[in-house]
């Protein structure tokens, strides 16, 4: 029992509700409280039950007060705000197998996806790719019988051999049981059959070491690899024979096709007359209707056969060298059989590495020598006081000798350990002889090079290769050309950066005088004897000079080719040039004089080849082919001692080519060279 309580303010909700029962209290006050579990809102109670508490403190009087207050405490209904549910389970509920099986079924799986966190599930749209039908025609497959044919004593020997192995095995099991009169015990017995299958097992094993040594012998020795290198020159001879005759100048002789019956020739013959005359007279209506040109003509003409052309016999291709560039070509001085050619990949960011390979006329189809370069190959050229040496030039400045009578591919000598080496590309080199009429054993050689970093260096051959500087080729400043009213301005001093080196050519005659191509256009004619000294300078290409070459015959005059797309032709003692050839918006990557004539040139441009022929016509090439349109054309080199023509191109390939109806004129139908041309250029 309580004393009287003062009014408190309403309770909160999740607190106990509160039921006041008072005898003077009005019946509307009651009836505003909540029971507990009734569907009322409490809210509503609460409030009823504070009015009512204001309107008692209102009307108590002091007999009011002393009267018995009764107060009940009941719990309200339970109002859930948030509900988040326990990620842990009791040991001891219902559930908890269950759990700690579900548990180890995902620790299992998390092991498996070790490694595997970058996991990602996405959702993707594809579309169906339509159907198609695609109908390929290919040649009828041909069956072949192959048979091999065995003689009666292979027969014997096989039989042989099938009788051996049992009889064998009988007699060494009749030797182990027939030692002794007595039976022997089954100890005696288990022992002999032992040591029998011991020896028959070692035998075979014996027998089979002895036959894999010696075709492993057989397969490494010297004899076989020269009889294979026969065989191979065999097979390659019959393979390319007409080819091989083309090149040498050798007549192919083609059997002609016999029939016993005169008959059938002659019908045979018939029929072709009427297959030709059915031919021309389709193509005179097409003629008529427009379809053809009327100045082409199925037949060739005698003078169509007589005009200049190219053919292609074979090219110098393999696996080992497709996809890289042919940069470079020389023939070796003493066997003409034997063909240098330097691999280089320069246009890529991605440089490949180099390789330099000598290829021989009795294989066309893999080089004889292949050397291996960190760098690509940029020159080669062998040597003729010794041929045997060939000296190769590289991208990163670098010069290496290599013997190619050496089955060795590491360098005989190279530049690695020299200080004064190129710090620029070698774009050219050249084995140049200092005494020409010296006998063979006092020849002397110099191997000369020149560089993109504007040096013309001479290499000396001793225990190492080292250089000296002959000529350091110095960038000039271009002149500028001066409008009407202004004043003249003084000559500014060439900038002493140097000039790269892109090619030279040493006089045919006089191996001291030499003519030197630059980056800016430029060439220099120096000479070797003494100090610097620069003879003269010519000036008429607007880019890079690729090649410079003398004249063989004509030694006063010199070719020059730009990727400026022209080539010109020089006097040495003219500074302005005699002609110039462009017929072609190309870079011309190469030139060269035909070494049997002094009026024919050829220059490869992109990938067209043109053979100019002076004495026929100074506008005008009169071979112009595309040799190879897959691929740029990169480097040329006539044949020696033959009509024939070879192609280097950006694909790795060499192609052989051979010259029809491109003789050199006598030295009755047309003067010299010169002649020809110094009247043009005095015009």
């Amino acid at each position: 029992m309580l004393g009287p309580a003062e009014p408190r303010p309403p309770p909160t909700y999740g607190s106990s509700s509160t039921r006041i029962s008072h005898k003077s209290t009005s019946k509307s006050g009651l009836e505003g409280t909540a029971e507990p579990g009734s569907g009322q809102d409490p809210t509503l109670s609460l409030s009823a039950v504070q009015v009512g508490q204001e309107e008692m403190e209102e009307e108590l009087t002091e007999a009011d007060l002393d009267q018995r207050v009764d107060i009940y405490l009941s719990e309200t209904d339970t109002l859930w705000m948030f509900d988040m549910p326990s990620v842990m389970v009791s040991v001891e509920a219902e559930d908890a197998g269950r759990v700690l099986e579900r548990n180890k079924i995902y620790a299992d799986m998390c092991k498996t996806k070790a490694g595997s966190e970058r996991f990602e599930e996405r959702m993707v749209q594809t579309l169906a790719g339509a159907a198609k039908n695609k109908e390929v025609q290919c040649e009828t497959i041909i069956m072949e019988d192959k048979g091999m044919m065995v003689t009666s004593w292979d027969l014997d020997n096989s039989l042989d051999a099938s009788e051996i192995e049992p009889a064998s095995r009988a007699e060494g099991f009749g030797a182990t049981t027939g030692g002794s009169s007595k039976s022997p015990t089954t100890k005696e017995q288990e022992q002999s059959v032992s040591v029998s299958s011991d020896r028959e097992s070692a035998v075979p094993v014996r027998s089979q070491e002895e036959e894999k040594c010696h075709s492993e012998a057989i397969l490494t020795s010297e004899n076989l690899k020269q009889d294979l290198v026969i065989m191979e020159r065999i097979l390659m001879e019959n393979i390319f024979q007409p080819k091989l005759a083309a090149y040498r100048q050798i007549p192919v002789l083609i059997e002609p096709d016999i029939t016993s019956d005169r008959g059938d020739t002659a019908t045979a013959t018939e029929e072709d007359e009427e297959e030709e005359h059915d031919k021309e007279k389709k193509d005179e209506g097409k003629e008529g209707k427009g379809l053809i040109d009327p100045s082409m003509t199925i037949n060739k003409t005698p003078e169509e056969d007589a005009a200049p052309r190219l053919e292609q016999l074979w090219s110098y291709t393999c696996d080992l060298t497709s996809g890289h560039s042919v940069s470079s070509m020389a023939w070796n001085k003493v066997n003409p059989d034997l063909l240098a050619i330097g691999y280089g990949e320069f246009d890529s960011k991605d440089q490949k590495k180099g390789l330099a390979c000598c290829w021989s006329l009795k294989n066309p189809m893999w080089p004889e020598r292949i050397f291996q370069c960190d760098h690509g190959v940029t020159a080669v050229d062998f040597s003729l006081a010794s041929p045997n040496l060939l000296a190769v030039g590289t991208s990163s400045g670098s010069v290496a000798v290599y013997d190619v009578r050496s089955r060795n591919n590491a360098a005989f000598l190279d530049s690695s350990a020299s200080l004064n080496k190129h710090t620029g590309a070698v774009w050219q080199l050249r084995w140049v002889e200092q005494d020409r009429g010296a006998t063979e054993g006092d020849k002397k050689e110099r191997l000369m090079c020149i560089s993109a970093d504007g040096r013309v260096t001479e290499w000396l051959i001793q225990q190492r290769l080292d250089c000296i500087d002959l000529m350091k080729l110095r960038r000039t400043e271009r002149e500028k050309k001066t409008l009407p009213g202004e004043k003249e301005r003084k000559s500014e001093a060439p900038i002493s950066q140097q000039a790269a080196g892109m090619c030279f050519d040493f006089h045919p005659e006089d191996t001291d005088i030499y003519l030197a191509g630059t980056d800016e256009g430029h060439i220099y004619q120096c000479s070797c004897s003494g100090k610097e000294q620069i003879l003269g300078t010519y000036r008429g290409h607007k880019g890079p000079v690729y090649r410079v070459a003398w004249n063989p015959s004509s030694t006063d005059m010199f070719l020059s080719c730009s990727a400026d797309w022209s080539t010109i032709l020089w006097h040495r003692d003219s500074q302005t040039p005699l002609l110039t050839f462009s017929s072609v918006k190309a870079f011309v990557h190469d030139i060269m004089w035909s070494p049997k004539s002094a009026f024919i040139f050829a220059a490869v441009k992109e990938s067209r080849v043109e053979i100019w022929d002076l004495s026929v016509s100074i506008f005008n090439p009169v071979i112009s082919h595309a040799a190879n349109p897959e691929a740029n054309l990169t480097s040329i080199l006539f044949a020696k001692n033959t009509n024939c023509l070879l192609l280097g191109d950006s694909l790795g390939g060499v192609g052989v080519w051979e010259l029809f109806n491109l003789d050199a004129p006598g030295s009755n139908e047309v003067g010299t060279l010169h002649d020809i041309v110094c009247p043009v250029g005095a015009v």
